[in-house]
């Protein structure tokens, strides 16, 4: 029995349970200490392995299509951030403001990269391309996102600390650069074991999410956040989802791209990744209400896989149709 399309991923699912669990029970006292303590060696080995896992040949491979990279970056740290600030009088009466910061820095975060390429290799994209511009904006999020969100929040009456970008720089960019040189003599032992070190990135996105929530409930996230801003959070995702699938249509095929390039311009310039959001949140937002800000992020995800993958299987099935006509020309 399949599942649902439109039913939640485990992992998805485990989050929403880790969330419930950090609403029942948060940890506190020396336990909150000892959790956090343990987040921040796990945020640093997530960052390691994924510099041990990107390929510099995946790189290279798709880094002549500029045309196609330049506008993915443009839709992920120009497009979203200019949509989180224009659509501010629409969207900020929805929810509450700490819930407004979240979805500021949700606009400021680079693209997934698993999902993304998943995606395109599902609709039949251009599969090479993905590869190196979901790797890259991933890459280039570690040195924008500071920036960007300081620049977000400037404008939204706050700031972000010259203390945060180091905390970036030491926490993420380290590690991530140790991962890239240790790659020569690790490099194929990673690749063999992918889905263990699947298994390690997604049990640190957890931890992370645990220990945020838990210190935003006993800060009394849920007792000031009402279930108005709950349903108007939901609003605001679909509409900074919806505009961005369109725009990222309506700009490939206005630029010319053929369909291949066009799937992945979608499926990379529209997604963003909960995989380093979550992280840097900890370390951008740390003594602030970290488990408002990530919740747009948790539930735009989820939002963005299940229209995404409805998305890739019609792009599959257009392409299919187009296969089989060319096949019936030819054999007339």
């Amino acid at each position: 029995m399949t599942r649902s399309r439109f039913i939640p991923d485990n992992f998805t699912l485990t989050l929403i349970a880790v969330v419930i669990a950090a609403s029942l029970l948060p940890c506190s006292g020396t336990w909150a200490i000892a959790f956090n303590a343990i987040t921040n060696v796990a945020i640093g080995l997530l960052f390691f392995m994924h510099g041990a896992k990107l390929s510099r040949e995946a790189i290279v491979a798709g880094i002549t299509h500029w045309r196609l990279h330049l506008l993915v970056f443009a839709c992920t740290f120009v497009m979203f951030p200019v949509l989180g600030v224009a659509l501010r009088p629409l969207l900020q009466p929805l929810v509450t403001p700490d819930l407004y910061v979240g979805i500021l820095f949700l606009c400021a975060l680079p693209a997934t990269v698993q999902s993304a390429i998943a995606f395109t290799s599902m609709a039949r994209g251009n599969v090479p391309a993905a590869v190196c511009s979901a790797s890259a904006s991933s890459l280039l999020g570690i040195f924008l996102t500071p920036v960007l969100v300081g620049l977000l929040l400037s404008q939204h009456g706050a700031a972000a600390s010259l203390d945060a970008v180091k905390a970036i720089v030491l926490q993420l960019l380290l590690p991530f650069v140790a991962g890239q040189v240790a790659r020569r003599w690790i490099g194929a032992w990673v690749h063999r074991h992918k889905a263990v070190l699947g298994n390690i990135d997604r049990s640190s996105i957890l931890l992370v999410v645990y220990t945020a929530f838990s210190e935003a409930v006993i800060q009394g996230l849920w007792q000031q956040m009402p279930l108005t801003a709950l349903l108007g959070l939901t609003l605001v995702c679909a509409i900074l989802l919806g505009l961005a699938l369109t725009i990222t249509t309506f700009a490939a095929r206005r630029l010319g791209f053929d369909k291949a390039d066009e799937i992945t311009i979608v499926f990379c310039g529209s997604k963003k990744s909960l995989a380093s959001g979550i992280p840097m949140a900890r370390v951008l937002f740390a003594g602030h209400a970290v488990g408002a800000v990530v919740l747009p992020l948790m539930l735009f995800h989820q939002m963005q896989l299940m229209v995404c993958a409805v998305l890739a299987q019609r792009y599959a099935a257009r392409a299919l149709r187009g296969d089989t006509a060319e096949r019936a020309v030819g054999e007339a």
